[in-house]
């Protein structure tokens, strides 16, 4: 969708209180009204706690339907409201995109016995024990369920990996041993081999986890009428079942279901060779400008904000690359904290929201606040949606010329009267700098549609304009 944006409903500290589909049915308008062309919601299946984000998943064909694990609700409400709020953002032309999580299980309802091996937790190539069995929690057989969506019951031999072993009270990581066993090759060689993260890791080389796979991710698209996933984890998952399973589903579904990938690595090469490695089938989040972003945000004057795209995805892949600023693992106090400083994070959004490549994603705590506070930049939020709507049409011409002061301008398009926008961003002291917006539009006069500048800006005969910035702040003037 052109000028699309994607905005991530959710963010670590919610409260447990089962309303938040309830929430997005409500603000389905809201949505609408602001130019979210698509949503991505948290993992809506029963985790191992009701209070679980999701990412502890359980049973992913249980939306919120059966009493398992103590609760029939999810964190988020229930399966009824899930549907009804999908239903009513469909109406208003909003797509939906589910979390899923396929990476690993936890909470099982048995434990088993089965051989390992303890490998070193920094290196998981580096077996640090002969084989020995250990009693883990392997079978899950979902009772509350009873086999309705799907029969299919997980035993230690669908799994690849657990850290836990119940018969010593012990943890790590073990590795099961057995037939076929072994950490999958196609990951990321982080810590050696990366297939294993956490919980029990699924082993994407059985046949029989494969297809349930393939199954549960056709039903529950076709049970929400989802238009797409994002794709956790993925790069401790084996690559050649992520584009089997995208293959599947764009075949059952056809090509524009839409698929998103979380490779949570500040390694450019890497992300080129996952996209290569995938046919370029999916986009991935833009993790190396949202570091970009963390940096220059921390060093202030003393980061050079010419480099500000560099080795940032939307720079190597456009088309495959959503940009953001922050999300739920780099909010403050999670695994991934890498939080965007306040300060610099309006300009953060005023160049993923305007400039014209990428695939921009706006983060729930950022526009809604975290853990009950409200957002200090849901105002200029609101404004800058406005505008990548109304006024950032057309070429872009960058400016990105001095270490303190960046900017670029749209052009705008005939078929969207009005737009163009000259943006500028600073870092440090009052800056100002010439821009060319076009000849055409000799003698308009701009203003920073933000209110961070009170000047006027009158284009002069050659399309020049002489626009400002206060010191580390970021303006965006529009005729």
């Amino acid at each position: 969708m052109k000028n699309g944006v994607l905005m991530q409903y959710f963010e670590w500290e919610l409260p447990n209180t089962g309303d938040l589909w309830k929430k997005l049915e409500a603000d389905a308008e809201h949505l609408t009204e602001l130019g979210i062309s698509a949503v991505w919601i948290p993992p809506a299946y029963k985790a191992q706690e009701q209070d679980d984000v999701g990412y502890a998943c359980y049973d992913l064909y249980d939306l919120g339907e059966f009493d398992q694990k103590g609760t029939i609700r999810t964190k988020y409400g229930t399966r009824g409201e899930l549907v009804r709020a999908i239903d009513r953002l469909h109406e208003h032309g909003i797509c939906v995109y589910l979390d899923a999580v396929m990476n690993h299980k936890a909470g099982a309802d048995e434990k088993e016995r089965f051989a390992v091996r303890k490998v070193d937790e920094n290196n998981r190539d580096d077996e640090i024990s002969d084989t020995y069995e250990i009693e883990g929690w392997t079978r899950f057989s979902f009772p509350g369920r009873k086999g309705k969506y799907s029969d299919f019951t997980w035993h230690w031999y669908h799994f690849t990996g657990t850290d836990y072993d119940a018969a010593s009270d012990d943890s790590g990581i073990y590795k099961i041993q057995g037939e076929g066993k072994e950490w999958s090759k196609k990951v990321d060689e982080e810590n050696g081999n990366y297939d294993y993260l956490m919980c029990a890791n699924i082993d994407y080389h059985h046949p029989e986890v494969i297809e349930e796979m393939k199954h549960w991710g056709i039903w529950v698209a076709r049970e929400l009428k989802l238009d797409g996933f994002r794709l956790d984890a993925i790069k401790h998952i084996n690559t050649d079942f992520i584009r089997d399973f995208i293959r599947t589903m764009k075949t059952t579904f056809g090509e524009q279901f839409y698929f998103v990938g979380e490779y949570w690595k500040d390694a450019p090469d890497d992300l080129d060779a996952y996209l290569a490695a995938e046919d370029y089938a999916l986009d991935l989040f833009d993790v190396s400008l949202h570091y970009n972003f963390a940096a220059a945000s921390e060093l202030g004057i003393q980061y050079d904000l010419r480099q500000l795209m560099d080795g940032a995805l939307v720079s190597t892949h456009p088309a495959l690359s959503v940009t953001f600023v922050d999300n739920h693992d780099s909010q403050p106090g999670q695994s991934l904290e890498s939080t965007v400083a306040d300060w610099f994070k309006p300009a953060a959004y005023a160049l993923i929201l305007l400039m014209e490549k990428g695939y921009p994603c706006v983060f729930y705590g950022d526009y809604y606040g975290i853990g009950g506070q409200p957002s200090v930049h849901r105002q200029t939020l609101d404004i800058l949606l406005k505008l990548r709507s109304t006024k950032a049409h057309g070429q872009q011409d960058n400016y990105f010329d001095a270490p303190g002061c960046v900017g670029f301008v749209r052009r705008g398009r005939e078929e969207h009267p009005g737009s163009g926008l000259a943006l500028l961003i600073s870092n440090g002291e009052d800056a100002e700098k010439q821009m060319h917006v076009g000849k055409e539009r000799a003698g308009e006069v701009w203003k920073d549609a933000l209110h961070t500048c009170p000047d006027e800006v009158t284009i002069d005969e050659d399309g020049n304009g002489l626009f400002r910035v206060p010191a580390g702040k970021v303006a965006v003037y529009t005729a």
